[in-house]
């Protein structure tokens, strides 16, 4: 199809300028689009005097000046350090190249890469080393290595679609088919298999006894141990390996790495010059969109969560490698505008307001958007228009027109969050099951992950835009893992302002359970969600193309990292702030003393 044919078919662009001149029908009548079908009429919704109270979440305000986010400069993308990183990159090449003589040599290479962030530079280079690493089967090898090497491999070629048998961890138990407690000893290994246990898959029962094992006596060590290893299990019991952010662990294990007898010079220095190169890139784009949110206006109403930087994150924790920012700016202008419209449903809007503002959407129509309070009328264009403007890109860039499917994800979106304000209206309590079948929808992950499709796919296909459409169940699963975190963590502060119940009182008032016992369930619900989108991840490793594939367990890790120490989207705490400033304000210190080359 071309532009303008395609431009034809999609909604035009209205700028706020042209506001005052939509008119709204007489009597509230407006005409349907353009089928044939009778006129629907909707009663007209005035501005409310200004006695009517509405209510407020008493949001913080953002925790970032705008202005010195738009100074934010990029100070590592210069051709000299371009260069330097690919002299670099050649070097650590040859290393993951060279002929195998350990194979545990060579895990452990993979593995710090993997850790440092820079596996997306060595990505053939991986996969190949791997296939060999595959391939060498003599148990001898394996035996004479123990638990450390048996755990390292099962995790890392599990994390690249190889779906390594669980059994492999069999002679590690005794004849009560128990772990055998001499391994509480060897807490390297422990911790190996600790983090391998959370790439077990439903049903897999030994990868579930290694997680309780292991868990249980790394808390409580019997044996003396160094200080950088009591750092790494400190670090995984916080959190997980499988669980955490790209970037933020990238972060973490620099400084890590860098005091390791083993480290590699050259794989440091490349780490650090990379996080930083990165870091550059991501602060032009999110200076560029602080400049775009504060033109938009929407970082002035008092009921909107103003998180443009937080927005950003998001977006960068499904996606950050540099070549992916056209995403990284639709993406994080979409997760913008669905926190702004779940505010909207959530506490603004009255229900009668939210319904017309439904329909508005369900019809992709702004004919008659007068009819709307101002605030909710510049929220609906803000959505219209920025949605319109993304589906231009697309059609320009990539030849497809992505509009209609936009529509169609808003829509759902509207219509999930519409429903749940009337349960709140009607005090309606829903059964666990009926709340997560809506919220999985209402929480905008299905949308956030579809343009990460077709923003990052090279060639965009009908077929795959209609499969991720329909929630396939990885899609399902990472808007789980998400609606869940963000419950934990929020539910308290969101009942307080009056907001619907979540799936932890929806299990309470189902059961009868108390809230410790429904904390627990909704936790081991989170983790059988990881099990299952490991699953997913086997089945779609060579169905569905990079990066989609992995943003869905990246948007899941961003979840945990916003949530695990409380809310940390609607109101940033000590510990969202730290890692904001880690990744988009200080870079890595480079060159303190003489070269390590």
């Amino acid at each position: 199809m071309g532009l303008e044919a395609a431009l034809l078919v999609s909604p035009f662009l209205v700028p706020a300028a042209r506001l005052s001149s939509l008119q709204s029908p007489k009597n509230g009548c407006r005409p349907s689009s353009s089928s044939s079908k009778s006129a629907r009429c909707l009663a007209i919704v005035h501005d409310p005097p200004s006695s009517v109270t509405r209510r407020s979440a008493n949001y913080s305000p953002s925790v970032w000046d705008y202005e010195f986010v738009q100074s934010f400069s990029s100070d590592y993308t210069d051709e000299k350090q371009v260069r330097q990183l690919e002299v670099l990159k050649n070097e650590v090449k040859g290393l993951i190249n060279r002929e195998i003589t350990d194979p545990l040599d060579k895990l452990e290479l993979i593995d710090a890469v993997q850790r440092l962030g820079l596996n997306y530079h060595f990505e053939m280079e991986i996969k190949k080393a791997l296939e060999t690493v595959n391939s060498k089967t003599d148990d001898d090898y394996w035996l004479n290595h123990g638990l450390y090497s048996t755990a390292l491999r099962f995790r890392i070629l599990r994390q690249h679609g190889y779906n390594t048998p669980q059994g492999l961890f069999d002679r590690f138990k005794d004849k009560n088919d128990n772990f055998n407690a001499s391994l509480c000893e060897d807490v390297k290994g422990l911790l190996s298999l600790y983090e391998a246990s959370f790439f077990g898959l439903q049903g897999e029962t030994i990868m579930d006894e290694a997680k309780a094992f292991t868990t249980t006596h790394l808390k409580d060590l019997k044996v003396p141990i160094t200080a950088s290893l009591d750092r790494k299990v400190a670090h995984s019991l916080d959190m997980p390996l499988h669980w955490r952010l790209n970037r933020v662990e990238a972060r973490w294990f620099i400084d890590t790495y860098e005091q390791e007898l083993n480290m590699n010079p050259t794989l440091l220095e490349l780490a650090k010059l990379d996080y930083n190169i990165v870091q550059s890139t991501h602060r032009k784009e999110v200076s560029n969109l602080a400049r775009w949110w504060v033109n938009m206006g929407l970082n002035k109403m008092t009921f909107v969560r103003d998180r443009l930087t937080e927005h950003f994150i998001w977006s960068s924790g499904m996606v950050f490698e540099p070549q992916f920012g056209a995403f990284r700016e639709m993406g994080t202008k979409i997760i913008c505008l669905v926190t702004t419209i779940d505010d909207l449903y959530d506490v603004y809007g009255f229900l009668e307001e939210l319904e017309l503002f439904t329909d508005f959407v369900d019809r992709w129509d702004i004919t008659g958007i007068d009819q709307l309070p101002s605030a909710i009328k510049t929220c609906l264009l803000a959505m219209y228009n920025t949605s319109n403007e993304i589906g231009y890109w697309t059609i320009k860039e990539r030849g497809f027109n992505v509009i209609p499917y936009l529509r169609k994800m808003w829509a759902d979106i509207c219509k999930t969050l519409l429903r749940e304000a009337k349960w709140y209206h009607k005090g309606h309590k829903p059964t666990l099951e009926e709340y997560l079948n809506n919220a999985v929808v209402s929480i905008g992950a299905p949308l956030v992950l579809f343009c990460t499709y077709f923003l990052t796919a090279q060639k965009i296909t009908k077929e795959a835009l209609v499969y991720v459409d329909k929630l396939p169940s990885i899609v399902r699963c990472s808007s789980m893992i998400l609606r869940l975190t963000n419950d934990l963590k929020t539910s308290s502060d969101e009942l307080a302002r009056g907001d619907n119940l979540k799936s932890t009182q929806c299990y309470m008032n189902e059961t009868g359970a108390s809230e410790e016992v429904a904390r627990e369930h909704i936790m081991n619900m989170i983790d059988e969600t990881w099990k299952t989108m490991n699953k997913q991840m086997f089945d779609h490793y060579s169905f569905i193309e990079e990066p989609f594939l992995s943003a869905n367990p990246n948007l899941s890790r961003t979840a945990h990292s916003f949530y695990q120490y409380g809310d940390g989207h609607g109101n940033p705490n000590y510990s969202t702030k730290d890692t904001i400033t880690a990744l988009l304000v200080q870079p890595v210190p480079i060159n303190q003393g003489p070269s390590n080359r």
